[in-house]
């Protein structure tokens, strides 16, 4: 008898801590409409509003939001929340099913997704504008957007998804927000045009010590920056622009659409009293990559790929630069205001390293640690600090006493190999990201032997900058190489409006999905014969 009432308590705890799922419709759905007086099951399925704005209660640690396949047109805010330790809320879309948020709709807020809770992952939908709008602040009815604003709440992530052609910035994750993680994303056409471009791709704060977690995110020509790891706050008491890691982004030609190259990344604080410092970040194993002409001698224009510190008196610290490719116009490297920094293997093609005069204390002081780095530069006097002095490698070497293992090449030398970034998603074993930078601009081989792909798995290729188009498709034969092309692929329509750019046909970056041959069940192999 006691051993039957134990197993029954076992079995009622197990129920009511088992994860609980909860189903979302359009509230215009074509067959099944969510509503605010629906449970959330799949016969009474919630509306999107209803769902995210549950309470822990209802909504916890373990438990699931399936969003439906349709268009959610409207301006949504998450209080969503966990309160189980270890265990996260996940929002995402239903099995293979297209979900988008369209923000392009009346609404007195300026986002599309706010996010205010702690411990929620939200997965695999698209967030955008659908239709006309405009993108010009001087018209009567232009109104700026930001795509995700996550305005607070610790340990979120948001994965997989599709940030795109929003009226600003496309997510900010403002300062508590600690401990948050932003991966495989597509970020790209978000901003608007005033006198300059308007909107980065991801705007990062954080004021505790919960690192931050940027990784393997695409992010492309948006109208101002890439990622900006940035307070524009003087004055400040606080610090909340630390703990930061950038890590295996593609991010390239960001400032496209509004017809000039900006900072692809930039790290800084524009704090005066030098309180709010930029600081313990890390950027390692990124491609940066403006449209560059290899057989442009001079590299002339502006297109800075990476940017460290914006005012003196407060110079980012204890940041660490390495195994990154930054590739960019005559300033691709901006070093200007920097205390401490690490900055080690790695390739940089640019017009002239630049330095602000503010870095000659690091460097005196040994706070600057550059080495194994491989730079490409017009003159081979290539290291320039601004408004004093070009050295050679050997000056610079024997000046500051860093930089023993790198060398300084002039821009015709440049080399790289061309597969210049092969990784898995995270939440998909099927699915790589491909970055490659091939000189010529001829197709390239991409060896997917490292990987668990199985000989005769079929596959499609798609660019990322049209990536709804199979641009090739096919069976992985047994050696396990694929060709990638590198050509331009044609559009019926430009990629966002007439100033933005397409990459140039040297570099290309390609989602590539995999489906694994089918395996016939034992019977089958062994009785085949009788069929």
């Amino acid at each position: 008898m006691k051993y039957s009432i134990s197993l029954l308590l076992i079995f009622i705890s197990a129920i009511s801590f088992a994860q609980k799922e909860f189903h979302v419709f359009p509230v215009n759905g074509s067959t099944t409409v969510g509503t605010p007086n629906g449970n959330g099951s799949i016969e009474r399925p919630w509306d999107l509003q209803t769902a995210l704005s549950q309470s822990s209660k209802n909504v916890n640690g373990g438990d699931v939001i399936w969003i439906h396949e349709g268009i959610y047109t409207g301006r949504y805010r998450s209080a969503l929340e966990s309160t189980k330790t270890n265990k996260k809320i996940t929002v995402s879309a239903f099995k293979n099913d297209k979900v988008i948020l369209n923000g392009n709709t009346e609404g007195k807020v300026n986002y599309v997704l706010q996010v205010n809770g702690s411990h929620v992952i939200y997965k695999n939908f698209e967030v955008t504008y659908l239709g006309d709008f405009s993108r010009l602040d001087s018209d009567t009815d232009f109104k700026a957007a930001v795509g995700i604003n996550h305005q607070k709440g610790e340990d979120c992530m948001f994965q997989n998804l599709m940030i795109h052609n929003i009226p600003g910035s496309g997510i900010g994750s403002w300062k508590a927000t600690g401990g948050t993680v932003i991966e495989n994303c597509m970020i790209y056409n978000n901003g608007y045009q005033g006198k300059r471009g308007h909107g980065v791709g991801i705007y990062i704060q954080n004021q505790s010590d919960n690192i931050r977690q940027i990784n393997n995110n695409i992010i492309f020509n948006n109208y101002y920056k890439g990622i900006e790891v940035w307070s524009a706050t003087s004055g400040s008491k606080l610090e909340f622009v630390k703990y930061v890691n950038v890590t295996n982004n593609i991010i390239f030609n960001n400032g496209s659409p509004a017809g000039k190259h900006v900072d692809n990344v930039i790290i800084a604080s524009k704090d005066a009293e030098g309180i709010n410092v930029a600081k313990h970040i890390n950027v390692l194993n990124n491609v940066l990559y403006h449209n560059v002409d290899f057989n442009d001698s001079k590299n002339y224009g502006y297109g800075t790929s990476l940017a460290l510190g914006f005012n003196a008196n407060a110079p980012v610290e204890d940041v660490s630069v390495q195994n990154n490719i930054i590739i960019g116009k005559n300033n691709a490297l901006n070093i200007l205001h920097t205390k401490s920094l690490v900055f080690k293997n790695n390739i940089i093609y640019t017009g002239y390293i630049h330095f602000n005069s503010s870095v000659l204390l690091a460097l005196n002081n040994s706070g600057l640690q550059m080495d194994n780095n491989s730079y490409y530069t017009r003159s081979l006097k290539g290291f320039r600090i601004l408004k004093q002095q070009d050295y050679n490698i050997k000056a610079w070497q024997n000046e500051f006493k860093i930089e023993s293992k790198s060398e300084l090449k002039q821009l015709k030398d440049f080399k790289t190999t061309p597969v210049i970034k092969v990784y898995k998603l995270n939440n998909d074993e099927t699915e790589f990201n491909v970055a490659i930078l091939n000189k010529n601009g001829t197709a390239v081989q991409v060896n997917f032997n490292e990987f668990e792909i199985e000989e005769g798995s079929t596959f499609k290729i798609y660019d990322i900058e049209n990536r709804t188009v199979v641009i090739t498709s096919g069976e992985i034969s047994k050696d396990l190489k694929i060709e990638f092309p590198l050509a331009l692929v044609s559009f019926e329509k430009p990629l966002h409006n007439n100033i933005a750019t397409k990459s140039a046909n040297n570099f290309g970056v390609f989602r590539i999905e995999f489906e694994q041959p089918k395996k016939e069940s034992l019977f089958k192999r062994l009785f085949g014969w009788l069929f």
